[in-house]
């Protein structure tokens, strides 16, 4: 079982925010397109495309949380990195976010 087996399969955006506190050292990662990117983002978030997640190179040691737009590519983002041994959850979309986008 990985570090999130204690959360349900998706946290909102702003709980995923929160939780991310405890794991120093985690990753927000946003896998919309590089222009949605570009459009605006959380601060601190690293962006892989979901079409390109496959390549990602973060240790598998570090807790990964993950966010799209509506959470639907964020859902499969997930699923694809547990598979391959990744400790990773669902944050969701930001499209309802209300905090500050850089």
């Amino acid at each position: 079982m990985g570090l999130f087996y204690v959360f349900k399969d998706t946290l909102s955006i702003e709980e995923g925010l929160g939780k991310m506190k405890e794991f120093p050292g985690a990753v927000l990662l946003d896998v919309r397109s590089e222009q949605e990117y570009s459009g605006g983002h959380i601060e601190g978030s690293v962006n892989i495309p979901i079409n390109k997640i496959a390549a990602i190179s973060i240790s598998k040691d570090t807790p990964i949380f993950v966010y799209c737009l509506s959470g639907a590519r964020a859902a499969r983002a997930v699923k694809f990195l547990q598979k391959m041994g990744y400790d990773a959850v669902n944050m969701g979309g930001i499209a309802g976010y209300k905090g500050k986008l850089v």
